[in-house]
Order: C-alpha cells, then structure tokens, then sequence
C-alpha cells in the first residue's frame, strides 16, 4: 500500500502547471476600458472645465488594469486551476502518457480538447482490449478442442486395449496403429504451434538460396498425388509447358507454404475437381505464384478471418480432413517472413484463389539482360 501511494504522489510531483494568463488578460481590459470611460463620463458630466483629462485617463486606466488582472489571475487560480489540477490528478491515476508527459494547461478550450482526445483513445483501447479478449477465449477454446479430440482418441483404444481387447492380435495391431494415427496428429498440432509461435516473434532464421519455384510446385504435386487420387482432384499447371523460373528465399518454408495452400484446396474441393497453378510475370524483379480451385469457395463474411489461427470456415467438414487448423495462419506468417505479399479472392460454390509474390534470381535477371 506504502508503494502505491507513493507511487501516485510520485506521478503526480512530475505534473507541472502550464498558466495561461490570456482570460485575465482580456478581462481585465475590458474592466479598465469600460471604467475609464465612465469615469472620463463622469469627470466631463461634474467638473468643468477639468485640466490634464487625458493624463488623469491614462493613470487611471493603468492602475485599474494592474489592479483587475492581479484580482482576476488570483482569483481564477484559486477556483478554477484547483478544479483544473483535480481533473489531471484524477485522469492521471489512469495513467495516461497523454496527460502524465505534458504539463498542465488551465485554457478551457485546450483542456477541453485533451480531456476529449483521451477519452477518444481510452475508448478505442477499451475496444481493442475486448477484441483480444474475444479473440484469446475463441484461441484457446479451438486448442483444446484441437488437441481433445485426438487425445481422446488414443485414450480410448488404449483403454480398451487394458481391458482386454489386447489378447486378440488383430484387434491390439488395429488399435494401436489408430492410436498412433491419433499421437502423429497431436505431433502435428504441436509442431505447427511452435513454428507459428516462432514466426510470430520472428524467431525463425529463414535460409534465403536461389532455386527453381516449378520444380518445387511440381515436387509438391508428387507428394500431394495420392491425397489428390482420393477425390479424383487433378493437379495441374495452368501452362504445361512452364519453363524453369528462379525465385530466391527459404526453399523448405516456402515449399510447406505451396504445399498448405494446394492441401487446402484439395480439402475444400470438390470430388473429379481441378487445383491449377500459375507462375506470372509480374514486374522485373517479381512474380506471382497463383493458385486456384474449382471447389467450394469461401463466403464473403469469412474471407477477413482465414488467416487467423485454427479458424474454420466449415466447422464440421475441414475437422474430418483431418490438419491442425494452423495452415493458412503458416502460410501467411511465412509470405510476411519473407517481406512478400499475399492475396485470396473467392466466391462461394464457384472456387477459391490464393496468390502471393516472390522475389526473381538475380538469375532471371542475368538471362533476360
């Protein structure tokens, strides 16, 4: 309690009065002008003939101005800038660097403009504190989901593995390759968590080499083919006779970035459906690299969050395909790593296409001079 206290005493020593003497300035003129001329009124109305008017003006109007800004500058001191500093003690107990970093102003009108510009900012950090907060309870409860349901699922078949199914030979095979399945799933989350927290607080080195972006798509396609089989999805350039085109950055990371984007149209496409990438020639130092599916497509209102962590556009289809719910978030955080930009348009029931840019080879550059 004794450092709290001393603490806000301490806060509120740093407070320094700014005066503003421009009230009593004006005020006290207006006194001594209208009372010099109602006494030179008076003097002219009684006393005939009068000598040294315009001097006995001037004395007058001086001393009665001198005499009017002291009274009104005491006087506003002591009602008005007391009620001034209550108000900065007050607001500075907030905290406010705003208030804390400036001295005190006792002009109404610049008051008037601080008192509302803090309340403005205290507002808008109101809200942005509960966005988070929404934001970290929706985080939260999408982890423990993800990783209740596998956790659940080796729980179960080892459980009833002790409880005798582990006799038979063919039930305890079947069981524990579910239950690995589940533990690989689990690995998976977690290893997607930490690479996404590492590339958050840009604690992830990217190993930046000049290769070829077709080769890398086209080993992606070979690792994704039977994924693709399953629903007759076919992978494809949108120009089959693509010529080698070199790009530089971190070739593991970029790799897993085309192979998140192409997984993920392979889960939200739809059955004998096509997934088609095209490497354009954007400037001359960049290309873009678009993908895009004849699938379900993504609407409207969900299109700002798909790059949020475990956010889901199908609630109930995309947890039976399996993944961490972490792809998209990965894919994003790895475009930014590399200073690049990335882009989505989509239609519902029409299909979706994500693009993003890529630094060319000095290479490329080399070829074309």
């Amino acid at each position: 309690m004794l450092d709290l206290h001393h603490s806000s005493n301490s806060k509120k020593m740093k407070i320094s009065f700014k005066k503003t003497y421009k009230f009593a300035v004006i005020s006290a003129l207006y006194i001594s002008l209208f009372t010099s001329f109602f006494v030179i009124f008076l003097a002219k109305a009684m006393f005939r003939p009068l000598n040294n008017l315009l001097l006995f003006s001037l004395v007058f109007f001086i001393f009665v101005y001198i005499f009017s800004f002291i009274l009104l500058q005491y006087r506003v001191e002591k009602f008005i800038y007391r009620r001034v500093k209550k108000i900065y003690d007050d607001i500075s107990l907030l905290e406010s660097s705003t208030f804390l970093n400036q001295p005190i102003t006792t002009d109404m009108e610049a008051l008037t403009r601080e008192v509302k510009k803090f309340a403005t900012d205290k507002k808008l950090e109101i809200e942005m504190l509960k966005v988070r907060e929404n934001y970290r309870r929706e985080f939260l409860g999408n982890v423990s989901h993800e990783l209740k349901t596998p956790l659940f699922t080796v729980q179960g078949y080892i459980s009833t593995l002790l409880e005798g199914a582990m006799e038979d030979k063919n039930i305890r095979k079947k069981y524990l390759k579910r239950a690995e399945k589940g533990v690989e799933r689990l690995i998976y989350i977690v290893e997607d968590l930490d690479m996404i927290t590492k590339l958050e607080v840009g604690d992830l080195n990217l190993e930046f080499s000049e290769f070829d972006i077709v080769e890398l798509i086209q080993n992606v396609f070979d690792l994704l083919e039977m994924k693709a089989d399953k629903k007759k999805i076919t992978l494809a350039f949108e120009n089959h006779h693509i010529q080698p085109v070199f790009v530089k950055g971190d070739k593991d990371k970029l790799q897993q970035l085309v192979e998140n984007l192409i997984v993920n149209s392979i889960k939200y496409g739809k059955e004998g459906g096509l997934t088609e990438v095209s490497i354009i020639n954007l400037t001359k130092r960049k290309v873009l690299i678009r993908i895009s599916d004849n699938g379900e497509g993504i609407d409207s209102q969900n299109l700002p969050r798909i790059f949020e962590r475990f956010y889901r556009v199908d609630k109930s289809g995309a947890r039976s395909e399996g993944g961490s719910g972490l792809g998209l978030a990965i894919v994003k955080h790895i475009v930014e790593a590399h200073k690049e930009k990335i882009y989505v348009e989509s239609e519902y029931g029409i299909g979706s296409e994500f693009s993003f840019t890529l630094s060319k080879a000095k290479l490329n550059n080399e070829s074309k001079g």
